[in-house]
């Protein structure tokens, strides 16, 4: 196998969970709220598709390591992610989330009044595009932080309305850019692959961004994170 081939999703390695486990349990143990946000994924239209357990802790810390105040989130799901910002922003933050799937809200909906988070959060229902164009029309008040994790085809349209969304010093992290490895493939006929180059290329073009890219593995697989902040 070449070193680009892809691999089974979410196929990780026993010593990637080991470790994964390991780090989880010591640093980042999940409270109830987060159990049942995790679980309640089953039930959405993309099960175990949430963000891990440190990944989230991650996101947590990014947020309040930016000061983030107003964070957008581009897909719910069962709002495990959402979760975790919420409580990063505080009780004066506000989180922006767009979720497709009124289902998927519903059971999202459910895990924030769990966690007490539901005044914190505001879910619009539709195309991610249509939502985020209604809140540029709307004038919204810019976000300090967008995590960018629905389609992947539409990576490039969700870069475009963040960047009309955010003002300087605001920080973008666009998930699942490393697919098993098959970013690196030009010719790949994947439009989850094509929408993540497409994305990249968007980025190191922008005179405003400075941005990496950072490969992860663990429970999830093999994935990674771009990371990007306005200038």
């Amino acid at each position: 196998m070449s070193p680009t081939a892809p691999v089974n999703r979410y196929d990780s390695s026993p010593a990637w969970r080991t470790v994964d486990d390991y780090f989880t349990a010591e640093l980042v143990p999940e409270d109830d709220a987060l159990v049942a946000a995790r679980d309640s994924g089953a039930r959405t239209t993309m099960p175990n598709a949430e963000v891990a357990a440190n990944q989230g802790a991650f996101l947590g810390l990014l947020t309040q390591i930016a000061g983030a105040r107003r964070v957008l989130e581009f897909g719910t799901l069962a709002g495990y992610s959402t979760i975790w910002f919420a409580r990063a922003t505080g009780p004066a933050g506000q989180v922006v989330s767009l979720e497709l799937d009124p289902g998927n809200a519903a059971v999202a909906e459910e895990n924030l009044r769990r966690a007490g988070l539901a005044d914190r959060v505001e879910i619009l229902i539709g195309p991610a595009t249509d939502s985020a164009a209604a809140l540029i029309e709307n004038d919204a008040e810019p976000f300090d932080l967008v995590f960018i994790d629905a389609d992947k085809p539409s990576n490039p349209a969700y870069l475009a309305a963040a960047l009309r969304l955010t003002r300087p010093g605001a920080v973008i992290v666009i998930d699942n850019v490393v697919r098993d490895g098959a970013v690196a493939d030009p010719d790949s006929d994947d439009p989850r692959v094509q929408g993540v180059r497409a994305v990249v290329a968007d980025i190191a073009a922008h005179p405003d961004l400075d941005a990496t890219a950072l490969q992860t593995v663990g429970v999830k697989g093999w994935d990674g994170i771009v990371i990007a902040r306005r200038r």
